[in-house]
């Protein structure tokens, strides 16, 4: 169980978490909220984000990425932890078990959510499996921000409400944009064995000082976010310029930590404190919004 457990990443969960939390948060303020809804969109959510990295560790296998070079947590199918079929049975039993959750949604948003929820799995399955990995050809930033951004935040905000605001696009613009980050340091550490293996990340093609401007205007939109749902009336004032400090505050340190992450351990490191600081993140946003 221990080896699953790191197989399905813990530290990346809050990019599945984050999300449904503050989609919610504006389901509340609106007096709306529906538990059940919730409840279901955060067990989708979990269910895809474990999938998509049982498919990481299975077809980056297959495709030569993680290899012996790897400086990073290890990989189970890589490490001869889980046999390669294992882990294809889990992958395609854990996406699955999300279609299943994700079809008790339709009570409350109707079909137009089996349309995501499919885009959901088949990009997940597609982020480093198929024809056209999206990791493989620089989108994989692309994938978290619209998955684990727009479409988790609008999509749990609408089976709640039954309709789609700006306000969830905004929220989700910052939520998915930190989502992304734990995606750069990744990457940034994996820079060397992706491009051996072909993985074209966008560090692979843009570069380290690309990534590392792509990291702080992440944290610039998280930054920003609070105060203009504050400023539409969408979230609390005071407690939207709190958060944008702390957001200004995390950006300081996390984009001066990257700077000088010289060593796989550095970029380690720093992973754990951007996935954490986007469940912080995301519950101080929530607040933000559901407090009137």
């Amino acid at each position: 169980m221990r080896v699953w457990w790191e197989a399905a990443r813990p530290r990346t969960l809050p990019a599945a978490l984050a999300p449904v939390c503050v989609g919610t948060a504006l389901a509340l303020r609106q007096g709306q909220v529906v538990w059940g809804a919730a409840g279901a969109c955060l067990g989708f959510a979990l269910l895809v984000q474990i999938g998509t990295n049982f498919a990481n560790d299975y077809f980056d296998f297959v495709k030569g990425a993680d290899t012996a070079e790897r400086v990073g947590p290890r990989r189970a199918v890589a490490s001869g932890l889980i046999a390669p079929q294992s882990m294809r049975r889990a992958m395609y039993g854990v996406f699955a078990a999300a279609f299943c959750v994700g079809l008790t949604l339709l009570a409350y948003g109707g079909w137009p959510l089996l349309v995501v929820g499919l885009a959901s799995i088949v990009c997940g399955i597609a982020y480093t499996g198929g024809p056209y990995p999206l990791a493989y050809h620089g989108l994989g930033d692309v994938f978290v921000l619209l998955f684990f951004g727009f479409v988790a935040v609008g999509a749990t905000a609408f089976v709640q409400t039954g309709e789609l605001t700006s306000a969830s696009l905004i929220a989700g613009a910052a939520v998915g944009a930190l989502a992304a980050n734990i995606l750069v340091v990744n990457n940034y550490r994996d820079v060397e064995t992706d491009a051996k293996a072909r993985k074209r990340t966008l560090v692979v093609i843009l570069g380290r000082p690309f990534a590392r401007r792509q990291f702080a205007a992440a944290h610039a939109v998280a930054v920003i976010a609070p105060p203009v749902l504050a400023w539409r009336g969408e979230a609390h004032l005071g407690l939207a310029l709190g958060v944008a400090l702390a957001a200004a505050w995390a950006a300081f340190c996390q984009v001066r930590s990257l700077g000088k992450a010289e060593t796989p351990a550095a970029c380690i490191a720093l992973l754990g404190k951007t996935g954490r600081w986007l469940a912080v993140y995301g519950i101080l946003l929530s607040a933000a919004i559901g407090v009137r």
